[in-house]
């Protein structure tokens, strides 16, 4: 049986596809029992989702509770095979495949290209303050002409070379070869730079371990590549299903097709107004371009306007709750598209049901249980800033953490009860506790809301429940497993050697356990990720166990740090491009060749370009550098791996610890989701099921260096798109949101490098003098400057420590 598909009008352009042996549609199985699984497949996953229309959740129901045959084979028509059943999908992904090739010269030339000139690009101003990195935003755009270049140039003539019919030039430059031109970007600088670089700057400046070139590339290799066996494995649970709609992808996607179709949009049901998407997005793109300039040079109290603060400059409190820097915000105005996105990303793109549940933490904790713990007085609060990501000694200087050291950098504890314990901000000793609190929610969700879904998956064959995405994607070869096992298994082995050859203090136990952490938490991760565009960290739960693992070794903490954090945190970007080549339908084999060969090749670049920056820039890492080349992260890294690696967690959370308490959150994790889950039960038609701890607890996990400015502003503005708008002027928001989004990042991407380049590196033009311009007046308060209640007057917290 060939199932109907709809087909366009456009020549040469078809949906229909030819099932595979064995997939739905396959002799031998009759068209009753087909539709039942895929009815029972649907309703598996439909029923904690909460990116699907509550009226398909209710007829999902209904048609599984009905022997009417016909009623369900049309509703799987409808929510499988015509298109996608999220609105949001179905606004930015095409319902058809196009027959275009993909695996071309041009796509493998231009991102190459891209991915070298990036990859080095990003990985020397890492070491600039302030630095600046290409997106791969600015890939997709800036590689758009190359390859529209390429075929006026290029000639058509054909070669045949081991039986394989190849062209310098395939036609005219298409959507796949786009796509994977972006793939390879993502793969080797989505991240900006590699981790592990702040891992080597580290070592090298602040430790004096120089282990060379073997060591820098085994080490940066293995951190970049390890989570690509994850993403590979994982593709049953957080590429095909349809639910897993990855957020971030729809902006792509939409760029895609407005840069490659630029097709009229149908008629809006809200009026006469009508406009192309390509003619929209380059109208908002050069509006924001142009706006940007105000609030990044010439105005920046624009950034921030916290008029309340200019007015009481000199009132601590009021700078604290109204400020936007250090304070609370409480009145949060911004004209800045950098302040809305910062840590956060496109408004935008985040489902509205994340953007409450993120806000709903952003109330409860970073507002009001950080009002309660500061004007309390609890862990000496008032001898402290509201909100910074900075670490205090008992005289509320910064923490000096070459007073505890001894010449091994090692921790003297002599020194270290004569110097001062550690102090964090009321909003960063706060992020620790959720922080904690997250890891476990994540866990406990997981298993109450999606584990019958995820062993449900497990036992399915492919293309059970598939919808029209899938079911396209099943005409192309998949990437094997053992591709991407074997991918792992070699990682892992050259893992093995970074840490045991050289001198590193992990020892072989701690490594797998790291990577242990990486795959319990990949899935759970995985999921909310995919579903609501927020991603949990497991930064801080890796600091914490290697603390306690083994203490004294800073060393050690953060290649433990490394390995069990970054494998999962970038593998989920391979596994965000996979679904990205899933929508675009790109072939999962050419997917995974271009993952692995970019990924591979900007590590080469990276350290290429690290060490000839090490080596040819003067006083490179110094304080007072004269082109600002003073590694702003390797100071933050290196003090890091002291207070996680060398005073520890022990001293910090321990029962002796000043934050102590905050280890009840990992008991409020715990409890907190199974209390939901439950009153999600008895009320199910409540939007109860929407309430999503993880997030709650983790949304806020940026703050600080983020502030509630921008979280307050990012939420306001996602609500009036993704609430607002979606809810009373649908058609206007299916064919313009995602383009409104893309517009508004790359124009101010454009802005920011231009300023950067043009201006800030040269260092041979000041930004307008005046109050409202840098340095100006309007930075002259408390706010700006991380005004505390009291100083102390001497010392202040406990009179002893361990």
């Amino acid at each position: 049986m060939v199932r109907p598909w709809r087909k366009e009008k456009d020549a040469g352009v078809s949906s229909a596809v030819e099932p595979d042996a064995g997939s739905p549609g396959a002799e031998g199985i009759p068209n009753a029992d087909i539709i039942q699984r895929d009815i029972k497949a649907l309703k598996v996953s439909a029923k904690w989702d909460p990116n699907l229309p509550r009226e398909a959740v209710e007829a999902i129901d209904q048609a599984y509770q009905t022997g009417d045959l016909e009623k369900k084979a049309v509703l799987e028509h409808t929510l499988l095979e015509e298109d996608s059943p999220y609105p949001e999908v179905r606004a930015a992904v095409r319902n058809y495949d196009e027959d275009v090739p993909a695996n071309t010269v041009r796509a493998w030339v231009i991102g190459m290209m891209w991915c070298t000139i990036g990859s080095g690009v990003n990985m020397l101003f890492s070491l600039r303050n302030p630095s600046i990195y290409l997106t791969p935003v600015v890939t997709l755009l800036l590689s758009y002409p190359f390859g529209v270049a390429w075929t006026y140039v290029m000639p058509t003539k054909k070669f045949k070379t081991f039986g394989k019919t190849w062209s310098l030039n395939s036609g005219p430059f298409n959507a796949k070869e786009h796509t994977i031109i972006v793939i390879m970007a993502n793969a080797s600088f989505g991240g900006t730079t590699a981790y592990s670089t702040d891992v080597l700057l580290a070592q090298e400046v602040f430790y004096g371990q120089k282990f060379g070139w073997g060591y820098q590339l085994l080490l940066t290799i293995t951190c970049q590549m390890l989570g690509l066996g994850l993403a590979g494995l994982t593709r049953k649970w957080l590429v095909e299903p349809a639910a897993m709609i990855w957020p971030s992808n729809l902006i792509i996607t939409t760029m895609f097709e407005t840069i490659h179709t630029r097709k009229t949009p149908d008629a809006l049901k809200s009026g006469s107004w009508k406009i192309g998407r390509y003619k929209y997005f380059l109208i908002v793109l050069v509006c924001i371009f142009v706006w940007e300039w105000f609030p990044l040079w010439i105005a920046p109290f624009l950034s921030a306007f916290t008029f309340v603060c200019w007015a009481a400059p000199n009132n601590v409190v009021v700078n604290q709750l109204f400020g936007g820097q250090t304070g609370l915000a409480l009145i949060p105005i911004t004209f800045d598209w950098t302040i809305v996105t910062a840590f956060l990303t496109s408004p935008l793109i985040f489902p509205f049901h994340a953007i409450a549940n993120t806000m709903i933490g952003v109330l409860i904790f970073t507002i009001i249980t950080s009002l309660g713990i500061h004007y309390t007085g609890s862990f000496y609060s008032e001898y402290l800033p509201m909100s910074t990501g900075g670490n205090f000694d008992n005289t509320g200087s910064k923490y000096n953490v070459s007073r505890i050291l001894t010449p091994e950098y090692t921790l003297d504890p002599q020194l270290y009860r004569e110097y001062s314990p550690i102090f964090l901000s009321t909003t960063f000793a706060l992020a620790y506790g959720l922080s904690f609190a997250t890891i476990i929610a994540v866990v406990v969700h997981t298993a109450l809301y999606d584990g019958q879904e995820i062993w449900a998956k497990w036992k399915a064959a492919r293309g059970e429940g598939a919808d029209v995405h899938q079911r396209m994607m099943m005409k192309y070869k998949e990437a094997p497993w053992y591709w991407y096992g074997a991918s792992f298994v070699t990682m892992f082995a050259l893992g093995l050697v970074t840490c045991l050859v050289w001198d590193t203090h992990l020892t072989w136990w701690a490594f797998i356990i790291a990577l242990l952490i990486s795959l319990f938490f990949y899935l759970p991760i995985g999921i909310i990720q995919a579903t609501t565009n927020v991603q949990i960290g497991l930064n801080v739960i890796t600091e914490f166990i290697i603390g306690y693992m083994q203490p004294g070794r800073p060393l050690a903490m953060m290649m433990f740090k490394m390995y069990g954090y970054i494998t999962a945190y970038q593998g989920l970007y391979f596994t965000q491009d996979i679904k990205l080549a899933h929508y675009m339908k790109v072939p999962q084999r050419v997917t995974f060749w271009a993952q692995f060969v970019a990924t591979l090749w900007s590590c080469i670049v990276q350290i290429a370009v690290y060490n000839w920056a090490l080596g040819a820039i003067d006083g490179v890492c110094q304080t007072g550098q004269a082109d600002n080349y003073t590694c702003p992260n390797a100071g933050v890294f290196f003090t890091a791996s002291i207070i996680w690696g060398v005073i520890g967690p022990k001293r910090i959370f321990g029962t002796e610890g000043i934050y102590s308490s905050l280890s009840w959150f990992f008991l409020v994790g715990l409890i907190a989701p199974i209390l939901v889950y439950l009153a999600a039960r008895k009320w199910p038609r409540s939007n109860l099921r929407y309430i999503n701890m993880p997030i709650i607890f983790g949304g806020t996990a940026y703050i600080p260096p983020a502030t509630p400015m921008t979280y307050a502003t990012w939420g306001i503005t996602g609500t009036f798109f993704n609430k607002f708008i979606k809810g009373r002027h649908r058609a206007w928001w299916t064919e313009y949101n995602f383009v409104t989004s893309a517009a508004l990042d790359s124009g101010t991407i454009i802005c920011l490098l231009l300023i950067f380049f043009a201006l800030q590196l040269p260092n041979k033009v000041t930004s307008p003098q005046w109050w409202g311009g840098w340095g100006g007046g309007f930075q002259n308060n408390w706010d700006w400057n991380a005004g505390v209640q009291k100083v102390a007057n001497g010392t202040f917290g406990p009179k002893t420590w361990k």
